[in-house]
C-alpha cells in the first residue's frame, strides 16, 4: 500500500516557527518487507548497502556477520529476500571478533570492490578487500578515544573521491553538534558538524547517487522508535541546504538502522532502510522503502 507522506504535520509546523531554517520535503512510502529467517546468525542488521537495480543487497549485523541476499519485487514492493552467502567479519588476525569488539555496525562499498565497516565498542573502521577477509584496521586519532563506549560509529558512508565519512550516535562537540569524522586515505579530520535537533540521533549514513548526504536518525522511548531521514549538499568543508525528508512517529517503523539511497530503473530517487531488531521477539526485521525527491 502506498501513501503520500508530507512528514508529519507536527513536524512541519513545528520547523515553521523554529528559530532554523530546515526545508521539509514531500516523500512517498513504497512499503515496507518483515523479513524471517531460521540461521541462528539472523538478526541485529545494523547496515545495508543496496545495487543500484534494486535486486542484490549486503546487510551487516552488529554480531559481526555479514551477508549477501536478492531482493525479489513485484512492481516497487518487495516480496521476498533469498539469502545467498554469509561471512564472519574477522579480526585482522583472521580470528573471530568477541563481544563488544565485534559490534560492526556501518558499511560502506569502495569501487574497487573491497569494503569498510565502522565498529561501536572499540572506536575504529576497517577494510575487507572481500567478504571473510582479515580486517585492515585504519589509524585511530586521539579524537576516538574519548567516544561514549555504546554510541560512536552506527554510521559510515563513502563519497564519490572515495573517502569515508563517519559520525557518533552520541559524542558531541562542546557546542552540542554532531562531528563528523573523514578519512581521505592518509588521515582522519573533522571537516565539519552536523546540527543535532529534537533528540534525535544518527544510526546510518550514506552519499546518494545525487551527491548529497543523508543520515538516518532514531529516537527511543518506552512505546517505541521514531525514525527521521536528513540530507545535505556538501560544498568543500561545509553543509549547505538541510532537508528533513521524512519524521515517522512512533511505531510507524521498527529499530531501523541501516540506510541505502540508490536510483530504480525508472531514474527515481530511492531509500531502503532495514532495522535491527536486537534478536527480541518483541522486535523484527524489516526493510522499509521511501521514494524521494530529487
Amino acid at each position: 500500500m502506498r501513501r503520500r507522506l508530507a512528514v508529519q504535520l507536527i513536524a512541519s509546523l513545528f520547523l515553521a516557527g523554529s528559530a532554523w531554517a530546515v526545508e521539509v520535503k514531500s516523500t512517498e512510502y513504497l512499503g515496507s518487507f518483515a523479513w524471517r529467517a531460521g540461521h541462528d546468525w539472523f538478526g541485529g542488521f545494523s547496515a545495508i548497502h543496496v545495487s543500484d537495480d534494486g535486486q542484490r543487497a549486503w546487510v551487516l549485523s552488529d554480531r559481526s556477520t555479514l551477508a549477501s541476499v536478492r531482493i525479489e519485487r513485484d512492481g516497487d514492493e518487495i516480496v521476498g529476500i533469498r539469502i545467498v552467502g554469509h561471512w564472519p567479519v574477522l579480526s585482522s588476525r583472521g580470528r573471530i571478533m568477541p563481544g563488544s569488539s565485534g559490534d560492526s555496525e556501518g558499511l560502506a562499498l569502495a569501487p574497487d570492490g573491497s569494503f569498510y565497516i565502522s565498529f561501536e565498542g572499540v572506536h575504529r573502521v576497517a577494510r575487507y578487500a572481500a567478504p571473510g577477509a582479515h580486517a585492515q584496521v585504519l589509524p585511530r586519532p586521539k579524537a576516538f578515544d574519548g567516544l561514549d563506549q555504546n554510541g560512536s560509529f552506527e554510521g559510515l558512508a563513502i563519497d564519490a573521491q572515495g573517502r569515508l565519512y563517519t559520525l557518533p550516535e552520541k559524542s558531541r562537540t562542546a557546542n552540542g553538534d554532531i562531528p563528523v569524522y573523514r578519512w581521505n586515505g592518509r588521515a582522519w579530520s573533522t571537516p565539519f558538524v552536523l546540527a543535532q535537533r529534537d533528540g534525535f540521533l544518527p544510526v546510518a549514513a550514506d552519499f546518494g547517487p545525487d551527491g548529497r548526504f543523508y543520515v538516518l536518525e532514531r529516537a527511543v522511548s518506552l512505546t517505541g522508535f521514531r525514525s527521521r531521514l536528513r540530507r545535505w549538499q556538501i560544498a568543500g568543508d561545509t553543509p549547505a541546504a538541510e532537508e528533513i525528508l521524512f519524521q515517522a512517529g512512533t511505531g510507524t517503523h521498527d529499530n531501523l538502522e541501516g540506510l541505502s539511497v540508490w536510483r530504480d530503473g525508472q531514474g527515481r530517487l530511492r531509500v531502503t532502510m532495514i532495522s535491527d531488531d536486537n534478536f527480541l521477539a518483541l522486535q523484527r526485521t524489516e526493510l522499509v522503502e521511501y521514494l524521494l525527491p530529487d
